[in-house]
């Protein structure tokens, strides 16, 4: 994050409660492979106008949780009167505001992941350029909205039925989608509320419509975020930060398939295009590491053509193991990329900084990991990950 030239002190507030009720725990429940907070802590960092992140929770769990994300991001207690059902959002951002040293603040939703820091950058350009006292962001709707009287005769809102508009015609109308408001320290706590003054808006792209209100909402928006990620190559941004790379042996470097021959031995069938490109990212420094339930020389001889020197072969706790080579080596969770297919890759794949599983990986996988591959197991889709992590490396 860069600090703001002669603009004052720039902070931003997450609320996450933890009391709520159609979604428990909501805001650190996995979607898309990673805690729902993380999403917008991702777009508050790499937002350039932010100089602190700082998240209100009242729930031990989801303050660890939120300390585990890195960054500096700072924790801070919210009283119990502010975390009821009916508690309105500025009853915590008002405590928080007489407290913090900051000139504006920017209160961010942890139910909107789909929040980019671009449209956070977007919102402080008209907030600092424009001279508005405070922004909101929105998006366009183009439906028609009715109204009931009390007689229960309904009545048009924004339309004349008898001159419909076609869409191309329609410019819509405004919704806060309830991602971001922006407003100076001052301005909220003289008005009592996070929108005051002069109001900007900054619209939004369309998906970011849906909010994660109810358990229906979950599945929509977590193909929305893994759709961004495949579109994007994964969590790019944390990418740059990758310093080994962990992968199972069986649905991942092979097709999963069990081949024996005449005389009974097992076989497994490799792709050399994975191996192409393991031997390429050896070359940045990024190690890899096998880890697998199998035990069978055909592995130990594979890893030894392809210069891979930490291989763990009958492991039946992948994530004892994965904390053991991360000690050893000295990394974090985030450092760590880890591809798996099965549901006995899950702990590490929830853990680790970057998670990607192949085309043809178990449904419970392929919801929580970060990028799911084009390719299937064992058909270049240790390649394709290799080339994310190139990409972001040395610019291949």
């Amino acid at each position: 994050m860069e600090a703001s030239v002669n603009r004052g002190k720039v902070v931003a507030l997450i609320p996450a409660r933890g009391g709520s009720k159609s979604i428990p725990l909501k805001n650190i429940r996995p979607i898309a492979g990673r805690p729902l907070v993380y999403w917008v802590l991702d777009a508050a960092f790499s937002c350039k106008a932010i100089d602190e992140v700082f998240v209100a929770t009242d729930h031990e769990r989801i303050a660890s949780t939120v300390r585990s994300y890195g960054q500096g991001v700072h924790v801070v207690g919210r009283s119990p009167v502010t975390a009821t059902d009916d508690a309105p959002t500025e009853s915590v951002l008002l405590e928080f505001a007489k407290t913090v040293d900051a000139d504006h603040i920017c209160l961010i939703q942890a139910t909107s992941p789909l929040l980019r820091a671009s449209d956070l950058d977007a919102g402080f350009s008209l907030y600092f350029e424009r001279g508005y006292d405070s922004v909101v962001s929105v998006v366009r709707q183009h439906r028609f909205i009715w109204r009931m009287l009390p007689d229960g005769t309904a009545v048009p809102e924004n339309y004349d039925p008898r001159r419909r508009p076609r869409r191309q015609e329609y410019d819509g109308f405004f919704v806060e989608n309830g991602a971001f408001y922006i407003t100076s320290k001052q301005a909220l706590l003289a008005s009592q509320c996070r929108l005051s003054g002069k109001i900007g808006m900054l619209e939004m792209s369309p998906e970011t419509y849906v909010e994660l209100d109810e358990p229906s909402d979950w599945p929509v928006v977590e193909q929305l975020l893994l759709q961004r990620c495949r579109e994007e190559g994964g969590a790019r941004h944390r990418l740059e930060d990758i310093k080994v790379l962990a992968m199972d042996v069986d649905g991942v470097l092979t097709d999963a398939g069990m081949y024996y021959s005449d005389d009974g031995d097992e076989l497994k069938k490799f792709n050399t295009r994975d191996g192409m490109g393991i031997r390429l990212v050896r070359q940045t420094g990024i190690i890899p590491v096998i880890i697998t339930g199998e035990r069978t020389e055909i592995v130990r001889r594979r890893a030894e053509k392809l210069g891979i020197e930490h291989v763990f072969q009958g492991v039946d706790d992948k994530l004892a193991v994965v904390e053991s080579v991360m000690t050893d080596i000295g990394i974090e969770w985030e450092q760590l990329a880890y591809i798996g297919d099965d549901v006995n890759d899950l702990e590490v794949l929830r853990r680790a900084g970057f998670s990607a599983a192949p085309a043809d990986a178990h449904e419970s996988v392929r919801r929580y990991v970060d990028y799911v591959c084009v390719a299937k197991g064992g058909r270049g889709c240790v390649r394709e990950v290799w080339d994310l992590l190139l990409q972001r490396n040395v610019g291949f």
